[in-house]
């Protein structure tokens, strides 16, 4: 079949949005199918288009046997709401010429990931009239989260962006997210339930697997053998808690064993670099390259996985999967009842919950595992089978695969009556 993917990141980002629509596009072109991307020049989570690559210029490059078609954009190097509003909307215009020339392509489905939701008026407008399939992914609830994070204020321009939001999402033939509380609201915004499907991130459980021997990075970094990593990796920005790291390094200043180690990119790096100033059991590095993704998260004893409070529900952390995927315990800060919670105490059941935005929790919980090797062992053998039974690649692919088919014959079908 013919897709056409649609959404701000691609490959070769690491993180986030862009590595999965990646792993994504590629895998279904491995599978045979004729995918066609529309994107923008890879800038995250550095906020910085990346080197050989430009913010100014159209261009059209072949990726993995995916066309793979960017299009210019404006990144702001300090985003904020406003800011952030106009980066989206420049990409949103400069793209349309890209969606406009698919015409004689005539894509089977388009599919579209939010953010950006501004990309969707277009995207399903083309989809009606050229007779194709729509699909939105939806991997942030970005107008909630846009809102609740302060990012954008006001309740009456609130109610209008909702009221709107909800008109497009019922636009769509199908609307997927990644995790079973967001599906809930998906149908709580009027999205029928048998037009919402649940489409989780997912793990390559072949390329990320528990290390036999200590991480090379343990000697890099000149960590004591018995040192006991904490180790935090991934985008640095608002929805994360971050500071709330700084404070526990504070409180842990009298357990040199433990050492917490923080890799990765962002808007928020620079204020949690000066929150940790001076603190001699902390070490910042960059995102690591791809072919060390496995020694890099095998240099964890605990995982960090804080999130605000405010965020809840919002998003599911994308970069759970490889935790559990590296078969090391998980320290994650979530509320009772949320999905993060959920899944980390129970389906999992690899590692600790504590609450949001509360350091001195997070302390007492990173000493306790620190002082249980026993359980932290335990705890990590869980999540790698939960990850080997629930978030296998080819196992959320090959269903996804299957929905897309039968939304692009249905598709088909429905030309055809048309026609007739």
């Amino acid at each position: 079949m013919k897709l056409l993917i649609y959404g701000i990141n691609f490959a070769p980002e690491l993180t986030g949005i862009g590595k999965y629509t990646g792993e994504m596009a590629q895998w279904l072109a491995d599978a045979g199918h004729e995918v066609r991307v529309i994107t923008a020049p890879p800038y995250y989570p550095a906020w910085k288009v990346g080197e050989g690559h430009s913010a100014r210029r159209y261009r059209t490059e072949s990726w993995q046997g995916v066309q793979v078609m960017r299009a210019p954009l404006w990144v702001p190097h300090q985003p904020g709401g406003l800011k952030r509003l106009l980066h989206l909307g420049s990409f949103a215009l400069s793209s349309l010429p890209l969606l406009c020339a698919q015409w004689r392509w005539k894509p089977d489905v388009v599919w579209v990931v939010e953010p950006p939701l501004m990309c969707a008026p277009a995207a399903v407008a083309f989809a009606s009239l050229r007779g194709a399939s729509s699909w939105l992914h939806i991997q942030d609830y970005e107008v909630d989260a846009a809102f609740d994070l302060g990012l954008i204020q006001g309740p009456t321009l609130r109610r209008w962006v909702e009221r709107a939001e909800r008109w497009l999402m019922r636009r769509f033939d199908r609307v997927s997210t990644i995790s079973g509380r967001m599906v809930d609201r998906a149908r709580r915004k009027g999205v029928a339930a048998e037009r919402v499907l649940h489409f989780p991130n997912w793990v390559d459980i072949s390329g990320i697997t528990p290390l036999a021997a200590p991480s090379a990075y343990r000697a890099e970094l000149g960590l004591a053998p018995d040192a006991v990593v904490a180790l935090y990796s991934g985008n640095m920005g608002n929805k994360q808690g971050l500071e709330t790291l700084a404070e526990v390094a504070r409180l842990l200043q009298d357990e040199p064993r433990i050492q917490l180690v923080l890799g990765g990119n962002g808007s928020g790096r620079a204020d949690l670099q000066a929150r940790c100033a001076g603190l001699p059991n902390v070490r910042f590095l960059d995102l690591q390259p791809l072919d060390r993704l496995n020694d890099w998260l095998g240099l964890a004893d605990v995982h960090l996985l804080p999130q605000r409070a405010d965020a809840a529900d919002l998003v599911m952390p994308s970069k759970l999967t490889g935790m559990l995927a590296s078969g090391r315990a998980v320290l994650a800060t979530a509320l009772p009842g949320t999905e993060l919670c959920r899944v980390v105490v129970q389906d999992a059941a690899c590692g600790l919950v504590v609450p949001p935005e509360n350091p001195a929790a997070l302390a007492d919980a990173l000493r306790a595992l620190a002082a249980d090797p026993v359980r932290r062992a335990e705890w990590g053998a869980n999540g790698r089978r939960y990850a080997e039974a629930e978030l296998s690649q080819d196992v959320v692919l090959r269903r996804f695969e299957m929905q897309l088919l039968a939304l692009g014959q249905k598709g088909e079908t429905l030309c055809a009556t048309s026609s007739s």
